[in-house]
């Protein structure tokens, strides 16, 4: 199937609209991204274009379709212990503060993969009496269908490629049959892992105060103003002295709050860990 051309001009519209809606800021060269993404798209729905299609969403009776939109345009590799140093400075840091209560954030949490990694190293800990039994883990992300996905748990094997032999026999469920080369996360996780849909370049009232914040992998996605404004408003909610981590490629982003680098991509608020 043959793509759908996609003119210079309506993948100007296509940037602005993504833009002011949700802060992405797609230049130039990613033009051949969104054609290839969004053109079997306009196909499926019997659409002429390009044009249709940027009429149809900007249609406030829309049936969903911006949403689809922003899905197609977002979705990037995820699997579990992505960028495995920073998992281990987390557990460096909980063995030495041994806290009874905890509570983490996944801020750009994708189809789940890195809130249940965290999961399995707090239950680890907690095994091991380096933690308390009360802590959770908070997962959003602006995409609906990576939501619904990670609310299931259940994930390709290859995706757990990095996780230890032991914490999958601990951890997980094979699946058999049908579900052959399919892996499900037990309850003893699911239970601790809560996903909610949330735009982090609008405010963020409600979603509380955490010990631990990630937001990796996401800001690649925004021009430096709109970083800036996102970083900010997201370590508003990071307790002092508390972890937060970015992508190891996307540099120290400026914000509002003191961070004090750690390792690449992990900072802690403030300058110190509090007494």
């Amino acid at each position: 199937m043959s793509q759908v051309a996609l003119p210079e001009r309506t993948f100007d519209r296509i940037r602005t609209l993504m833009y002011d809606s949700i802060g992405l800021d797609f230049d130039p060269s990613k033009r051949p991204l969104i054609t290839s993404r969004l053109s079997a798209r306009v196909q499926k729905l019997g659409l002429e274009d390009f044009d249709e299609y940027l009429a149809l969403v900007t249609n406030p009776h829309d049936g969903g379709e911006f949403q689809m939109m922003v899905d197609l345009l977002t979705t990037n590799e995820t699997y579990f212990f992505r960028e495995p140093k920073h998992f281990d400075l987390l557990e460096q840091e909980l063995n030495q503060t041994r806290p009874q209560q905890l509570k983490l954030w996944s801020a750009a949490s994708s189809f789940g993969d890195e809130a249940y990694s965290l999961a399995m190293l707090l239950a680890d800990l907690q095994m091991m009496g380096k933690i308390g039994s009360e802590w959770s883990i908070l997962g959003t992300d602006i995409s609906d269908r990576v939501l619904r996905s990670a609310m299931e748990a259940v994930y390709p094997e290859e995706r757990l490629r990095f996780v230890k032999p032991e914490r999958l026999k601990r951890y997980c469920l094979k699946g058999h049959g049908s579900s052959e080369g399919l892996v499900a996360m037990q309850p003893k996780l699911t239970s601790r892992v809560s996903f909610g849909q949330l735009n982090l370049c609008q405010p963020m009232d409600g979603v509380g105060q955490f010990d631990v914040i990630f937001l990796r992998n996401v800001l690649i996605y925004f021009d430096a103003q709109t970083k800036s404004e996102v970083v900010s408003r997201v370590v508003d909610h990071l307790k002092p002295g508390g972890l937060f981590f970015i992508g190891t490629a996307e540099g120290r982003v400026p914000c509002d709050t003191p961070l004090t680098p750690l390792i690449p991509g992990a900072f802690r608020k403030g300058s110190r860990r509090p007494e």
